[in-house]
């Protein structure tokens, strides 16, 4: 019986290349374990916000007593993030048992690690018999494992330059890939305020932010919009950031369309934006000097971000650890920061993709510091900030992962 570290560095080994689009291998294994859903399926994609607007909707469905199945990727510290069942991480246990499964019906053909989760958790769902599965695109749209499914509503939050070497090099490009996983007659909510005409033209019953569905902030509450009519006096949801109301109204509108086969009353929706719970997306830690996690690692995440701290409040001093890949696009990232920022803490990431503090260091101006790790990079940081100043993690789900790790195992007096 392998353990569940002992899986996952088994199913790193499977395939050659740690990214391979494309249905053929995981669509022909999925038939394979001849399983299926039961409940209907919320596919939702896009660069940015699609970890808050599956939050969202698994808030709001568990409020309104569904047992779901949630599927992201990637996770922070431990894999079993990426599966939750009724709200709950799924065990070692329960992973291994998945994986097993997926391998008595891979025989010979190769699987990503990715897809090999995929697979994992679909079957999972299955065999707990949820009630409704909300999943994550992990790459893109047409190509992404989750794709073998037909979404019964599909959601795409929004649409920036990201993976461009797998996705295309513009917004037409990207757009298209990520509108694969539409389907013809069935409800595809678009919370991109300016589509791309690819979006537009993908098969589906488009419903538009701001055509057929919205919201109005009132700043103390806000209205929302849809298919099922108006919302007025809501509260703001527990995540913070002003882009959280767009992926809120987004997950509304998606339930308003699921209204028959998810009946669901306006308490559980009020219930879900008020607990839900997503680290690391503008996630503000308790205490003195105030702390910023974010995962932001593309220039229109990186400038929510940089919004977000504008409007957060004065701090004589802001450092930013960051850690980033280097295939992603480093200097809008950090152009897009910099003039929130008065000191800089780079680090290097490992692996073959990971970018050194040097190419970092590269891209900025005014104060740096170079550190061998994120964890480094933070404690520095630490050390050096006054209470009244900021510290902002961002670049990589690693970079925050790993601060995560230290601040859970260095429980400092300054905190």
């Amino acid at each position: 019986m392998k353990t569940l570290a002992e899986w996952l560095a088994f199913i790193e080994r499977q395939h050659p290349k740690s990214i391979a689009l494309g249905l053929e291998r995981v669509d022909a294994v999925w038939r394979r374990m001849q399983l299926r859903l039961a409940c209907p399926v919320i596919i939702v994609g896009g660069t940015n916000g699609k970890g808050s607007c599956c939050a969202l909707l698994e808030a709001m469905l568990r409020a309104g007593g569904y047992k779901t199945g949630l599927y992201t990727s990637p996770h922070l510290e431990r894999y079993n993030e990426r599966v939750r069942i009724a709200g709950a991480e799924a065990s070692d246990a329960a992973l291994c048992a998945s994986f097993d499964a997926v391998e008595a019906a891979r025989a010979d053909l190769p699987l990503t690690y990715f897809e090999y989760g995929t697979l994992g958790a679909l079957w999972l769902f299955a065999h707990e018999g949820i009630e409704a599965a909300v999943l994550e695109v992990g790459l893109g749209g047409r190509l992404d494992a989750v794709n073998i499914m037909d979404a019964d509503c599909a959601v795409l939050t929004s649409v920036g330059i990201d993976h461009v070497d797998y996705l295309g090099p513009d917004r037409e490009s990207i757009g298209r890939e990520k509108a694969g996983i539409f389907r013809d007659g069935r409800p595809a909510v678009i919370a991109e305020p300016d589509p791309p005409a690819t979006v537009l033209q993908a098969p589906g019953v488009h419903y538009r932010l701001g055509r057929e569905f919205g919201y109005t902030d009132e700043r103390s509450q806000w209205t929302y919009w849809g298919p099922a009519g108006k919302r007025a006096g809501l509260a703001h949801p527990a995540l913070r950031g002003a882009m959280q109301l767009r992926n809120a109204c987004a997950a509304m509108c998606a339930l308003d369309c699921l209204r028959e086969k998810l009946p669901l009353e306006m308490q559980a929706v009020r219930r879900g934006l008020a607990e839900v719970t997503l680290p690391a997306r503008f996630q503000v830690l308790p205490g003195r000097p105030q702390i910023v996690l974010d995962v932001a690692h593309n220039p229109q995440a990186a400038q929510v971000l940089a919004d977000n701290l504008l409007a957060s409040g004065y701090a004589a001093e802001t450092i930013a650890v960051c850690g980033m890949l280097r295939d992603k696009d480093l200097v809008g990232v950090l152009a897009a920061l910099a003039p929130r920022i008065t000191r800089w803490h780079l680090a290097t990431l490992g692996g073959p993709r990971g970018a050194s503090a040097d190419e970092l260091a590269r891209h900025v101006q005014g104060e740096v510091e170079r550190f061998a790790t994120p964890a480094q990079a933070f404690a520095a940081a630490l050390k050096r900030a006054h209470e009244n100043d900021k510290i902002v993690v961002f670049g990589s789900f690693l970079t925050v992962g790993e601060v995560l790790g230290w601040l859970k195992n260095n429980k400092t007096s300054k905190r």
